[in-house]
């Protein structure tokens, strides 16, 4: 049989690509015209393939290495390659840092420029990136009622949120974001509620007493959890940054902190939504960290995350960057 060449895959959309990739303890490379990576077992070696046209983003965990060979058709596929720490999190590489990750986006002279074009006209704006910031906050809240109030699937789970108080909570932000003066304000409202949403999470789910703390430094696992399922959404930011030509650089929310403050903001999008209720589901079943990896992973996919950070980030786009003479 003849080897299929990476340019012959028939092309799926990144916003409709079902994959993201956790791997440690293996090897990356290119057998019989495919990418897999390969693991040991006792005196065998196992190959097991990956998908690369239905994959957005792959994290190499401790123990990996690459080839050449395998980066090349990553990069033809269109997938973005990104170091990590066990366990998903920390993110880190001596490329570019953005969140902690350098992600290796696939290179090409032939990006489209369309949505950075527009991007770049309103991003000078002080009034124009705040309203930009408004945007990506009135959407994350949209998504938060959508996933914590209709979702059955969380509901079949256990996970059941008192509706009135969370429906109050997001009125509430939902005026200050509003009649906030600066983006200093926003990423305050945002954190407020968060730590509200923690609060209701653990209620939810009966799990006790929760206290965040930065990357799982904390003994309980929510906080892993937490952790590990930002990072994937990390990589769903910075998938769709690249699918649109925006730079990292270019953050409407977190710009000032961070040179890759766009995959955070675009991360933002999904976290709290999608991320925040799986994370307290699974500490409370007792899952480990597979099991939560695949759990989120499957409700990135069902509810379409990547397709709705493309669309706000090209609403955006399109509605703020005409907005300029």
């Amino acid at each position: 049989m003849d080897d299929i060449a990476p340019s012959d895959l028939k092309s799926i959309l990144h916003s409709k690509r079902a994959n993201i990739y956790y791997l440690e303890h293996c090897r990356v490379l290119v057998n019989g015209g495919r990418v897999e990576f390969v693991t040991e077992e006792g005196k065998r070696s196992l190959y097991w393939n990956i998908p690369i046209a239905n994959t957005t983003s792959i994290l190499l965990g401790t123990g990996t290495s690459i080839t050449q060979a395998a980066m090349r058709e990553l990069a033809k596929a269109g997938v973005l390659v990104g170091f990590c720490g066990g366990g998903g999190t920390p993110l880190f590489s001596a490329n570019e840092v953005d969140v902690e990750v350098a992600w290796f986006s696939p290179q090409s002279e032939y990006r489209p420029t369309e949505y950075l074009q527009h991007w770049v006209r309103f991003w000078f704006d002080e009034s124009l990136r705040l309203e930009a910031g408004r945007m990506l906050q009135r959407a994350r809240l949209s998504q938060i009622r959508e996933h914590w109030i209709e979702n059955r699937t969380l509901k079949e789970l256990g996970f059941r949120v008192d509706q009135r108080v969370l429906e109050a909570a997001i009125e509430q932000s939902l005026n200050e974001i509003a009649t906030a003066p600066d983006v200093v304000y926003l990423l305050t409202e945002e954190a407020r509620l968060t730590k509200k949403l923690f609060r209701l999470a653990a209620e939810a789910t009966n799990y006790g007493e929760f206290t965040r703390s930065l990357r799982g430094t904390g003994a309980d696992p929510a906080n892993r959890f937490l952790d590990h399922g930002n990072y994937l959404a990390y990589g769903l930011g910075a998938t769709a940054t690249w699918v649109l030509g925006l730079p990292h650089g270019l953050a409407v929310l977190h710009g000032k902190t961070r040179r890759g403050g766009l995959v955070f903001d675009a991360a933002d999008l999904i976290k709290d939504a999608l991320v925040l209720p799986h994370a307290f589901v699974s500490a409370t079943k007792g899952d480990d960290d597979q099991q939560f990896r695949q759990a989120c992973i499957e409700h990135f996919t069902r509810s379409e995350a990547l397709d709705f950070i493309i669309d706000t980030l090209k609403e955006i786009a399109g509605k703020l960057g005409r907005a300029t003479p």
